[in-house]
């Protein structure tokens, strides 16, 4: 098991946004929270990167409690997760190669490996010419491109991605659909995916994680999730 939350409360203004919330994730998994605005599927996300602390319950990553009823064990930056926003949130003063490179150099990583490490990753994201590109030159599914080659290239246990594709027409939405399936698949990297779009999620989960009002509704595959969404409906 490389996440596990247990038992996981957070509220604001005394509401659970975050209502009891207990849920593994396995290794190389593909887990994708499904749920309308404001259910907690994005609180739950930045609880596990660290970024919000839960007020009660424990978050355990890789075997090491990060996180724990109110305070956080395990900063943001050690917990080798990869974030990949709805914003994108690329620096358009770096180039391509520049908003590759930021993690690394902090890293003390030696130029030549560097190198390395970024013409690899153009590869796999299919953006080799665009390595000295300014952000503002790219599309929008240039962009999500290089923001996941971002996260990636820092080699993360775990990939954190909060709607990524939501503001891209469905055309490009439906290609990086493709090109995510492909990286994770290639990579075996474990994926936690959040999205309000039903299609999108269970073409992109092995697991689907219903969320509503604070609270996991439901688990199980694309199947079983629709089923239990159209008894719902009836």
């Amino acid at each position: 098991m490389i996440v596990e939350i247990d038992n996981v409360f957070k509220y604001y203004n005394k509401i659970p946004a975050i209502n009891g919330v207990s849920l593994n994730i396995e290794k190389s998994e593909r887990v994708v929270v499904l749920g309308p605005s404001g259910c907690g599927k994005t609180t739950l996300l930045r609880i596990i990167a660290g970024f919000i602390q839960p007020d009660e319950g424990k978050v355990t990553i890789d075997g090491l409690v990060v996180a724990m009823t109110g305070r956080c064990l395990v900063e943001p930056e050690s917990r080798k997760i990869g974030m990949v926003f709805q914003d994108i949130a690329l620096w358009p003063h770096m180039s391509v190669y520049g908003n590759l490179e930021f993690g690394l150099r902090a890293k003390n990583i030696s130029r030549e490996k560097r190198n390395r490490l970024i013409d690899e990753m153009l590869e796999k994201v299919q953006m080799t010419h665009f390595k000295d590109a300014s952000p503002g030159d790219l599309s929008g599914g240039q962009q999500q491109r290089i923001a996941l080659a971002r996260a990636l290239i820092m080699q993360p246990r775990i990939l954190l991605m909060d709607e990524p594709l939501s503001n891209l027409d469905l055309d490009l939405n439906l290609l990086l659909r493709k090109e995510i399936l492909r990286m994770q698949e290639d990579l075996g990297i474990t994926m936690l995916y959040v999205t309000h779009d039903r299609e999108e999620a269970f073409s992109l989960a092995m697991r689907v994680v219903l969320m509503g009002h604070g609270r996991i509704q439901k688990i199980g595959n694309a199947d079983e999730v629709s089923k239990y969404l159209l008894d719902l409906s009836m």
